[in-house]
């Protein structure tokens, strides 16, 4: 599944990036500070993560930050493991100062 089949939408009441995989609603939940955004859990069901869609949901969602201008902390191991995998696409994302 590519990242234009995926629709995220921002739950802004519930601080959470949100889609949905074959009936089933994934989330990546956040904290926003002054410029910062917190990526801090992801939630998915083990059959959709089974399927290979983690992936493509962190890209979307880091995707639509990148579009805002908002650096990305992430909290999350999931989050950083693909921004460490991602490094050279992500890097502008983090703060000045951060690595992972």
């Amino acid at each position: 599944m590519s990242n234009e089949e995926l629709k995220i939408t921002d739950n802004e009441f519930l601080r959470q990036y949100e889609t949905t995989i074959n009936d089933e609603l994934a989330t990546i939940e956040y904290s926003k500070q002054e410029r910062k955004i917190f990526l801090t859990r992801v939630q998915m069901s083990e059959n959709v993560r089974e399927q290979g869609y983690m992936e493509s949901f962190i890209k979307a969602v880091l995707d639509e930050i990148q579009e805002s201008n908002t650096r990305v902390m992430p909290t999350s191991p999931e989050i950083a493991k693909y921004m460490r995998k991602n490094r050279r696409k992500y890097k502008d994302l983090l703060p000045v100062g951060i690595n992972i």
